[in-house]
């Protein structure tokens, strides 16, 4: 992979036989780098790699402004050191962006790095953050301000936030559908929740996985306030009790994806209400098949690791009210890995192929 600093005005250059003259189909004719026009330039641009873009949008002042105002999407996640000073210099050129990469394997983006990004990039909506241990809540503030395009906020990891950030940008950001707050201790509270459940009803996945702090309260603003929602990851949020997952089975009838790893207080009320709630939506599910919405098929990934209060007969019934959900080796969509006492559930493909073997022994 070629570096940034390897990237020369040379290397960039296409030549031929005519000594670096190109000719245009419609006749136009390319002798130097401004020559080249803006469709066809963007066009190359999405083509190569973002460091490739980057270098590209320095050769003269023509590429720089074709690239501004056609860049959209741009990870900087390859940059392994200085990821903030290029931050800095890039976010006041690149101000169409839409979707912006900044996972980091090592903490390098600070505050004034996000901010620079609020000030000029107000079209952004997907943004990834996860990994910024360095970030406070200055940057949420300022992309509560800044960003009020947001739709996707990946946040995952980043223990400084608090959960009155998290509140103000949900306040300030109410088109979000995705989110992701894995590992926001400080963040993840009853309180942000409760603010995300008022103003932002578009949410449709939301990760709050080890986030310790969030209790039934929170989770029931967000099935309340949320009816689309699709995917719930409550991994290892141990204060939920049946109540969450109540909620979520009567308001959320798009529920796809639920995760209640080590989720100890959940008891099978919990899961017959998941079952019931799958009778309650008969109608509406038989008119989502007539309309061949395959999305709407209920509940489609379970993980019920580790939740070892719950028995076989509740289980089984969750099993059978969504064919979605599978026990078998080739889907494993419902996970009950370290609950001992279910591993007699089985999914009715997992049944049939027992079937199958008991009727018709191998020779």
């Amino acid at each position: 992979m070629i570096e940034v600093e390897d990237l020369s005005f040379e290397k960039l250059m296409v030549e031929n036989n005519s000594g670096g003259v190109c000719q245009m189909g419609g006749g136009g004719v390319i002798r130097e780098w401004k020559d080249i026009p803006m469709e066809l330039l963007l066009r190359i641009a999405s083509l190569v790699d973002d460091r490739t873009v980057i270098v590209a949008s320095g050769v003269c002042s023509g590429w720089r402004d074709a690239i501004s105002w056609g860049l959209t999407h741009l990870s900087l996640s390859w940059c392994k050191r200085n990821m903030n000073n290029l931050v800095l210099s890039l976010a006041p050129k690149f101000m169409k962006l839409q979707v912006l990469t900044l996972r980091q394997d090592l903490p390098q983006l600070e505050d004034n790095g996000v901010e620079t990004i609020a000030s000029h990039c107000h079209e952004l909506q997907d943004l990834d953050l996860s990994k910024s241990f360095k970030l406070t809540d200055r940057s949420l503030y300022a992309l509560a301000h800044g960003c009020p395009n947001l739709t996707k906020l990946n946040i995952s990891g980043c223990s400084a936030f608090s959960d009155g950030a998290v509140a103000n940008l949900a306040e300030r950001c109410r088109n979000l559908r995705v989110l992701n707050l894995c590992g926001c201790v400080k963040a993840a509270t009853d309180k942000a929740l409760k603010t995300i459940g008022y103003y932002c009803n578009r949410m449709q996945t939301v990760n709050l996985g080890w986030c310790d702090k969030v209790g039934d309260e929170g989770v029931m603003s967000l099935a309340y306030g949320c009816p689309d929602l699709r995917a719930l990851d409550l991994c290892g949020c141990v204060l939920i009790t049946d109540e969450s997952v109540i909620a979520l089975a009567n308001n959320c009838p798009h529920l796809r994806s639920l995760g209640l790893y080590f989720c100890q207080h959940i008891t099978d009320r919990a899961m017959y209400s998941l079952a019931q709630s799958r009778v309650k939506n008969k109608h509406e599910m038989w008119a989502s098949m007539k309309k061949h919405r395959y999305e709407d098929e209920g509940l489609m990934n379970l993980n019920i690791s580790q939740c070892t209060a719950l028995t076989p007969p509740a289980v089984q019934a969750v099993c059978e009210a969504f064919p979605a959900l599978h026990t078998c080796p080739e889907r494993h969509s419902l996970i009950i890995s370290g609950c001992l006492n279910l591993t007699s559930v089985h999914c009715a493909c997992s049944v049939q192929a027992h079937r199958a073997r008991v009727l018709h022994p191998a020779h």
